[in-house]
């Protein structure tokens, strides 16, 4: 017997990659809440939202799938969707980025083309050094001071533990350049690393709190300089502090990711974020002008140079060189000169292989 077919008898099998198509328009999160990310752990992003009103919260997010190519770091501004409330074992999903007003960034040595971003949207750039214990290292600080330029933060030099020497070469090194610079000393004389010592003077604390009022700022700093006892003492936070190896002469990492912490009765907008120390700090993706300009000090002399000067020690009729010799640098002009030879040599690929090292002291 012959069976009538119908289309009832065709078996449509489901598309593999849906049964429904896709569609290329996404939700725009109109009504997402902004909040602040405050620190990133393994795939979750910690964010504060409702800042500076009584419903101010903290909650936990995942990055939606859209997003996951992008790279989230703390200071950013984030929408987020789903469950806001904050509550304990609720996640809600971190949409969309919002526009950065900074970013501060370094890469792994000065030949890397991959840019590490530290922190984005802050306003000032605070740079520990210890006075001693470790020592100093002036290239590290004219690193710093250049990726501040870059971002366009505000440089501060804060030295500690100046009760074991006196950083009287550090102050003479900075002397003409356009930055504050605060000092610290403990107040039973000890190190701030050193176990039992009554941490740092509140003159210094004060200081910086006027400074840092109202602004999104980094600290920076290798390990061991008393980074963490500084934050702890402007936040009233309980961050883990370190020593310094008495063999090796380096500290011991007690922060292992950024965070941004809230000042006790500071004004609204008020952040610092504590980095993990940092061994070197690469300058890849900064240009040869900006190098130039956070020299603040050698820069103005660099408008009588000729055209396309390379500013090395060979080049004919270098305004900035010329500028040194007559002494208008200060006494360490010709220090400050060749500091900004090595950045620049590196950045042109002259250089040789010794100027790959970072921070080291001039």
């Amino acid at each position: 017997m012959r069976r009538h077919w119908d289309e009832s008898d065709v078996r449509i099998r489901p598309n593999k990659k849906g049964s429904r198509p896709r569609t290329k328009d996404r939700p725009s999160y109109q009504d997402a809440l902004i909040g602040r990310v405050i620190t990133v752990d393994r795939g979750r992003y910690r964010a504060v939202v409702d800042e500076g009103s009584a419903e101010e919260r903290v909650l936990v997010a995942v990055r939606a799938r859209e997003l996951r190519r992008t790279p989230i770091v703390v200071g950013d501004r984030v929408a987020l969707v789903g469950d806001t409330s904050g509550k304990t074992d609720t996640l809600a999903r971190l949409v969309r980025l919002e526009e950065r007003s900074s970013l501060l960034r370094r890469s792994a040595d000065d030949t890397d083309p991959v840019e590490r971003v530290v922190v984005a949207n802050a306003q000032a750039l605070v740079i520990v050094v210890a006075a001693e214990n470790p020592e100093p290292r002036t290239g590290f600080i004219d690193r710093s001071l250049a990726a501040a330029f870059d971002a366009g933060l505000e440089p501060i030099l804060c030295i500690t533990k100046t009760d074991l020497k006196y950083p009287q070469w550090l102050l003479d090194y900075y002397q003409q350049v356009d930055l504050t610079v605060l000092l610290s000393q403990s107040q039973d004389g000890l190190a701030p690393s050193q176990e039992g010592s009554a941490g740092l003077d509140l003159d210094l604390v004060a200081q910086l709190s006027d400074q840092l009022a109202g602004k999104v700022s980094v600290l920076l700093g290798h390990s061991g300089v008393g980074k963490s006892t500084l934050v702890n003492a402007l936040t009233g936070a309980q961050r883990a502090t370190g020593h310094v190896n008495a063999v090796t002469g380096r500290g011991r990492h007690t922060s292992s990711s950024a965070l941004a912490l809230k000042p006790e009765n500071a004004p609204a907008g008020t952040w610092i974020i504590d980095t993990p120390g940092i061994r070197s700090f690469g300058l890849a993706h900064v240009e040869a002008e900006t190098l130039l300009a956070s020299f603040t000090d050698l820069a103005p002399a660099s408008a009588n140079c000729p055209k396309g000067c390379s500013h090395a020690a060979s080049a004919p009729q270098c305004a900035i060189a010329a500028y040194v010799e007559q002494g208008l640098a200060g006494p360490a002009g010709p220090q400050r000169l060749e500091s900004l030879r090595k950045l620049l040599r590196v950045v042109d690929q002259e250089g040789e292989k010794d100027d790959k090292e970072l921070g080291v002291v001039l």
